[in-house]
């Protein structure tokens, strides 16, 4: 490592601060870099670290570098090769708000913040419409955003409007103290009525988009262990409602987790194989005329959040309604699929 430059930033210089979050100790600075900042390729962080741009617990460090679990990165963004986030008038459910946060229902089909392929109707540009004020501690393409959920991933969402309670509420899902609950509809039947998986995720191999099970730890430092607690709510022949709740909030958690017990999310392509629910495959000879989609998503919805305001002190427990495909599922899987 090298000293921080002499030389002063910009006077409008905004750095960017993340403290790293990770198992094993044997991921370079450009590659972690790279996924935490999707809106920047592997080649633009090299250049802002060979620039002395990127500095790990106070000193500057080469893309090589090693990263560390609590490692204390600040990095002064690049100049963005997009327009910063513009608001835009796209409809939001706002479940809660007042001076500090809020929480948002988040629909499916929506990615949360700017990043390759996807520079507008991000989430991040409805909440700039829709509020005056947004936390920037994560920096202008991820203005508020305190966690994420999949782009087909639908429901609660905390949103932070200034950067005190953002690193507060940002301390409280690091040392899980937030609780999260999901509402799942799984293709496959769940023989326990409830039960834990353990089992740590890591990426595919193969697949880029994918993550999958890692059964020794030591032979993949990317790597991390999970824990996820599932309840059946109700089941029908060759389907599961449940409810999950994940203990640990790595990538693709819950939809890895289900599709390791043989019961993957319903309508998730990526690890289900199929990417919706019609009407005729529940229906066996079903006239053509009669046939609908029923699902045109994954079936996996952030029903509950609950954590400790950070300002108030008062705990708060947030809900998100059923979606409508949703419902009209479940009524179809009654009606046509009943246990």
């Amino acid at each position: 490592m090298t000293s921080l430059p002499p030389q002063p930033l910009p006077a409008d210089a905004r750095v960017v601060e993340h403290v790293a979050k990770c198992r094993f100790d044997s991921t370079r600075l450009d590659q972690y870099l790279a996924g935490v900042f999707s809106e920047y390729s592997r080649s633009v962080v090299q250049k802002v670290i060979d620039a002395g741009g990127v500095w790990v617990n106070g000193k500057t460090v080469k893309a090589s570098y090693k990263v560390r679990h609590g490692d204390v990165i600040r990095i002064l963004p690049p100049q963005p090769t997009h327009p910063i986030p513009v608001p835009e008038d796209i409809p939001l459910q706002i479940l809660y708000e007042d001076e500090y946060l809020a929480v948002v229902n988040k629909p499916a089909d929506m990615v949360v913040h700017p990043a390759k392929g996807h520079w507008s109707g991000t989430l991040v540009n409805a909440l700039r419409f829709h509020f005056d004020k947004l936390s920037e501690v994560n920096g202008d393409y991820r203005a508020g955003i305190v966690h994420r959920l999949d782009r087909d991933t639908s429901g609660v969402i905390l949103i932070a409007k200034e950067g005190q309670t953002h690193r507060d509420m940002s301390l409280q899902f690091e040392q899980r103290k937030v609780f999260k609950e999901y509402v799942a509809i799984t293709a496959g039947v769940l023989d326990r009525d409830s039960d834990y998986i353990e089992a740590a995720i890591g990426h595919h191999p193969h697949d880029r988009v994918k993550m999958t099970i890692v059964l020794d730890e030591e032979d993949d430092g990317d790597a991390k262990d999970a824990c996820s607690y599932y309840e059946v709510i109700e089941r029908f022949r060759g389907f599961t409602f449940c409810r999950v709740q994940p203990r640990t909030g790595r990538t693709h958690q819950i939809r890895v987790h289900l599709a390791s017990v043989g019961c993957p999310v319903l309508a998730d392509k990526i690890y289900s194989g199929r990417d919706c629910l019609r009407l005729s495959d529940l229906v066996p000879q079903l006239d053509p005329e009669a046939d609908e989609v029923l699902l045109p998503r994954q079936a996996l919805h952030a029903h509950r959040l609950r954590f400790r305001h950070p300002r108030r002190g008062n705990v708060l427990e947030i809900e998100a309604p059923l979606p409508p495909e949703f419902v009209k599922t479940l009524d179809a899987l009654r009606r046509h699929r009943p246990a």
